[in-house]
């Protein structure tokens, strides 16, 4: 993995080589993310698809530099609208097709509703809080309390308590109860690909509903069987066949010329 500097500190990231004409592939993940929390994921998606991946932890996230605290309300709008284009600036990307997940996936709408890309693939997206969201926060919670599930972060994360307060203070402030980014999806007009497992235990299907009826762009949904809150890690075989599948229908579709009338 490499570092890059910007405004507000060190990023590490990591990118995989692909063909340079075709928009990259730069993958945004989850508020307990990382780099390394991705799996072979990226590399299994460069691999698929003959593109470049960028994947990076942000800041607070992994051995990137550490975050303010305690994290704004507005935290999200600030990924999307601020440090992911200077980042994609200072790489010289553009254009992408954004594949987030929960925190990740909601960064990438906001993105998508000021920026150009050339389309998106959300994994288990939040648009608004549910209640189930805050009670799989609690339970996460508690398992952090036991001790678990910082253990389990403790193997990504240079300061997994640091990164578990961060996301669940924030999701579980009063202040947070109204997040909601609806109204930003009108102003999308790529393709989307939205993936939900049947078991998530952090949303709804309403979340993939109200981004499909909302956004102006197609959007084609998946519900996947026997899957949590994690696509790309509980059904690997199966989230990667439909994001890769995804992708080469818009590479077809970008390559296609109008018929002269």
């Amino acid at each position: 993995m490499a570092k890059i500097s910007l405004s507000e500190g060190e990023i590490d990231y990591l990118l995989i080589d692909g063909a340079a004409e075709l928009p990259p592939l730069v993958l945004l993940h989850e508020g307990l993310g990382c780099i390394a929390m991705w799996r072979r994921f990226p590399h299994r998606l460069a691999e698929m698809t003959g593109r470049r991946v960028l994947a990076y932890s942000r800041y607070g996230y992994g051995y990137s530099s550490a975050a303010q605290l305690p994290r704004r309300v507005d935290y999200m709008h600030v990924e999307a609208l601020q440090v992911l284009p200077e980042l994609l600036r200072r790489l010289e990307l553009r254009e992408p097709v954004l594949v987030g997940h929960s925190d990740g996936a909601s960064i990438a709408l906001l993105h998508a509703s000021v920026f150009p890309v050339a389309g998106l693939a959300l994994l288990a997206p939040h648009v608004f809080v549910e209640d189930i969201t805050l009670a799989g926060i609690e339970a996460a919670r508690q398992s952090f309390a036991s001790g678990e599930l910082e253990r389990q972060l403790a193997l990504f994360h240079r300061d997994p308590r640091t990164v578990f307060e961060g996301w669940s203070g924030v999701w579980l402030s009063e202040r947070f109860r109204g997040w909601n980014i609806e109204e930003c999806l009108v102003n999308i007009h790529c393709r989307a690909l939205l993936l939900q497992g049947d078991g998530d235990e952090y949303g709804t299907l309403a979340q993939l509903d109200a981004i499909r009826l909302g956004m102006r762009g197609v959007a084609v949904q998946h519900c996947l069987d026997d899957c949590g809150h994690s696509p790309h890690l509980q059904q690997p075989e199966r989230a990667l066949g439909l994001v890769a599948g995804f992708i080469t229908q818009l590479t077809d579709a970008a390559s296609r010329v109008p018929e002269l009338q």
